[in-house]
C-alpha cells in the first residue's frame, strides 16, 4: 500500500513492487492510495482478507494513519520511508532507499514495538502541544514537495512567528511523578520512539520497545536560547537545563489554559486536555536482522 500522494510515492511504488518480487516477497495485490485518508479502511479490509504482511509506502504521517489499525493485531508491517522526515524509519534503522528497504522486507525479522497514545489515537513517534502543533498547521503537501528536507525548519520559522506562550499543567495517574506547573512555555512534548521532526531525539537513551514515554517540557525564550535547544534536541541531551526538563514516565495528563491542539506525527488530531499513555508491545514491524532491543543494537 503506497501513499502515491507523498514526496516520492508516485515514482517509487512501481521500482518497489518489482524489487519487491525480485527478492522473493510474494505480493498478492497492490494499492496505490491517493487519497490519504482511505488508508485505514484498506489495511482493515488486507488484514480481513487473511494476508500475513502489509507493505507501506510512505512517510510517518502514513504508519501512524495506519496504527489504530494495526495496534494490538498479529499482522506485521513492513515499510518504505518515502516522506519527508522518515523518524519511524530512522528509529527501526530501515534504509531510505528503496532496494534496501525491500530487502528488509525479505530478510527482516519481526519485532515487536511500543505504541503512544493521545485519547484513542496511537502514534509511533510523537505527540506534542505547542510549537509541534503550528509546525505541523504549516507544514502543507506543498511544502513538502518543492522544498523536501528544507520543508520542516521553512515550517518551523512560520510556527515561530505564530507562537505564543502557554502554561500547561502535568498530571501523572500512576503516582510516578508529583503534578508539576510551567507558566510559560514553548511546547510539550510526548515522545514514543527515539526520532522526530526530521531527526530530533527525545533523549539519547530513548527507546521505541522501552516501556516508558519521554516528556520534554520546552520554556520560552529568545533567539539565542532556542538555539541551544535545537543543538539539545538534535544530540538527545538527557540533562535538564534552564530551559528543557525531562520527565520518564508511562502515563501523564497534559492541561492547558485554553485548549491547545496536538500534534501526532505530523497531524493535527486532538486537543488538551489530554492523557498520553503507552501501548506496550502493540505493533509488529519487520526489522532488520541486526535490531535486538529498542536502540537497534
Amino acid at each position: 500500500m503506497v501513499n502515491v500522494g507523498s514526496r516520492t510515492g508516485l515514482k517509487a511504488c512501481d521500482v518497489a513492487v518489482e524489487t519487491l518480487r525480485d527478492v522473493g516477497v510474494p505480493l498478492h495485490a497492490v494499492y496505490r492510495l491517493s487519497d490519504a485518508s482511505r488508508l485505514p479502511e484498506t489495511v482493515s479490509g488486507a488484514i480481513d482478507a487473511g494476508h500475513d504482511l502489509v507493505v507501506l509506502g510512505g512517510g510517518d504521517g502514513t504508519v501512524s494513519a495506519a496504527v489504530d489499525v494495526l495496534a494490538h493485531r498479529e499482522v506485521p508491517i513492513g515499510l518504505l520511508p518515502l516522506g519527508t522526515a522518515n523518524d519511524f524509519a530512522r528509529t527501526m534503522h530501515i534504509p531510505t532507499d528503496i532496494d534496501g528497504a525491500c530487502r528488509t522486507i525479505a530478510d527482516g525479522h519481526v519485532v515487536d514495538v511500543d505504541l503512544g497514545l493521545c485519547g484513542d489515537n496511537y502514534y509511533v513517534n510523537r505527540a506534542s502541544v505547542g510549537m509541534g502543533a503550528h509546525v505541523a498547521q504549516a507544514m502543507s503537501p506543498w511544502l513538502k514537495r518543492r522544498l523536501r528536507p528544507l520543508a520542516y525548519p521553512t515550517a518551523t520559522v512560520k510556527a515561530l512567528l505564530r507562537h505564543q506562550p502557554f502554561r500547561a499543567r502535568l498530571t501523572f495517574p500512576d503516582g510516578d511523578h508529583e503534578p508539576c506547573e510551567f507558566p510559560r512555555l514553548m511546547q510539550v512534548s510526548v515522545a514514543n520512539g527515539r526520532y522526530f521532526g526530521g531527526g530530533q531525539q527525545a533523549v539519547s537513551d530513548a527507546g521505541i520497545d522501552d516501556d516508558a514515554l519521554d516528556v520534554t517540557v520546552i520554556r520560552h525564550g529568545g533567539p539565542l536560547q532556542m538555539a541551544s535547544i535545537a543543538r539539545e534536541m538534535r544530540s538527545g541531551s538527557e540533562a535538564d537545563s534552564a530551559h528543557v526538563t525531562h520527565i520518564r514516565t508511562r502515563r501523564v495528563e497534559v492541561h492547558t489554559d485554553d485548549e491547545l491542539p496536538i500534534n501526532i506525527d505530523g497531524e493535527v488530531v486532538a486537543q488538551t486536555p489530554q492523557v498520553f499513555a503507552l501501548a506496550r508491545n502493540a505493533l509488529h514491524v519487520v526489522a532488520p536482522q541486526t535490531w535486538v532491543d529498542g536502540t537497534g543494537m
